[in-house]
């Protein structure tokens, strides 16, 4: 589950509860009780620079990174849609995991001592679990958008008011399922370190903690991604394997492609969040089974290749974008334009913040005693010459219904 690291030094402590002294102490000196002590995790320094190096470009490439995707989205009006909302929420999601969490974890995990003190303590245990809930379900509210703009694109779409009010829910519901993390959390002094865990009321291994773990997994993993292998597997049957009801016109072709891109992104975006995360969640759930794996040797360099594996999930959402989106890409090129080497063409600023728009016409046509209605979008490059022939509550209509469809597209 996505606790701290410091939860490796918790099975460890409760594993050795009862001689009444940590793992971390070397075996000679609980045999013999010399009162000198070692600490098995200690590392050489060509290995602590590495894992230090590794875990540096997580930190720099996801704060770059997400703070940029945010200020693509923000900054330029054509980038507000319903979707890209949700991309701001889980960009801030992924900044906020690895300005907050991935350092001090790091640090914790490499010296087996906790030097943060027990509000801090109590922060790593709620943070990580509060920021991934509010990513992957910012995901699934995504995939349940696309579902509902391609699979019933005439149906109402969410409003920019209530897609705040959702990503709101989103994190309410996340600090609520976070909470026992937080409550429960303690600092405890072993000689001659610190260690920050979680005390259950019955002991690790007990009901209450073994309840909330798997509850945690089903909720913040396995759940979102099964909505979103259902939502995606539909419309991906209908976008290559069928017609999409309404979607008949000269420019078909187009507007499919366009919305395949977006859909592949997406598909990236989950497959790797969740290859990132499966070997984090596998390890607690065998450590839930077999404590005696946090008693190898060798654990310390598993649980560090573990947890830079899944906080690394959130670097690589901006490269996605940047590879796979042409908007995107044109929003990275204009951020960074500053460098010698990156050169923004004014393509890009127009991408950036021109609005194209679609114009829906309804024909009708009497086949024997039956008439249908033939639904065509037609592009419009000019929104300015469409909307100075239409009333101001037409104009709001057909910029709520049409204008943000495709404010990811190629």
């Amino acid at each position: 589950m996505p606790e701290s690291s410091g939860n490796l030094i918790q099975h460890i402590e409760r594993d050795v509860e009862a001689t009444s002294f940590p793992l971390s102490m070397t075996t000679e000196w609980l045999d013999d009780g010399n009162e000198t002590s070692g600490n098995q995790f200690q590392q050489p320094n060509w290995q602590v620079a590495l894992w230090a190096i590794a875990y540096s470009v997580i930190i720099l490439v996801s704060i770059t990174g997400n703070v940029t995707v945010i200020w693509i989205i923000l900054a330029h009006r054509r980038m507000r849609t319903v979707t890209n909302y949700f991309i701001v929420n889980l960009a801030f999601s992924d900044v906020s995991m690895a300005t907050f969490n991935t350092l001090f974890n790091f640090v914790y995990a490499l010296h087996n001592d906790w030097y943060f003190g027990l509000g801090y303590c109590r922060f790593q245990n709620f943070f990580p679990i509060t920021a991934m809930f509010s990513s992957i379900y910012s995901m699934a509210a995504i995939a349940v958008d696309r579902y509902m703009a391609i699979i019933h694109p005439l149906k109402p779409r969410l409003s920019s008011t209530s897609t705040k009010v959702v990503i709101a829910l989103i994190w309410i519901v996340a600090v609520l399922l976070a909470f026992p993390q937080c409550y429960y959390s303690v600092t405890q002094f072993y000689y001659p370190r610190t260690v920050c865990l979680v005390a259950w009321p019955d002991d690790y291994g007990g009901t209450h903690q073994l309840s909330y773990q798997f509850a945690v997994i089903l909720l913040i993993y396995l759940l979102p991604l099964l909505v979103m292998l259902v939502t995606y597997s539909l419309v991906g049957l209908s976008l290559w394997g069928g017609h999409i009801p309404g979607e008949a016109s000269d420019h078909y072709h187009n507007q499919i492609t366009a919305k395949r891109k977006v859909v592949k992104m997406m598909v990236v975006v989950v497959v790797t969040f969740a290859l990132c995360w499966l070997p984090y969640h596998i390890y607690f759930i065998l450590g839930s089974f077999n404590r005696d794996i946090y008693k190898r040797h060798y654990i310390q360099q598993v649980y560090l290749a573990i947890f830079w594996l899944a906080m690394s999930s959130t670097m690589y959402n901006p490269i996605i974008y940047c590879c796979l989106n042409q908007r995107f890409r044109a929003g990275f090129r204009y951020a960074f334009s500053w460098c010698p080497f990156i050169k923004a063409s004014e393509e890009d600023k127009m991408e950036l913040q021109h609005t194209h728009t679609f114009r829906v016409t309804m024909t009708r046509s009497h086949r024997s005693d039956t008439s249908y209605t033939h639904a065509s979008i037609k592009a419009n490059s000019s929104y300015e010459s469409q909307n100075s022939r239409r009333t101001v509550s037409e104009r709001k209509s057909f910029k709520k219904t049409h204008s943000c469809c495709f404010g990811l597209g190629p």
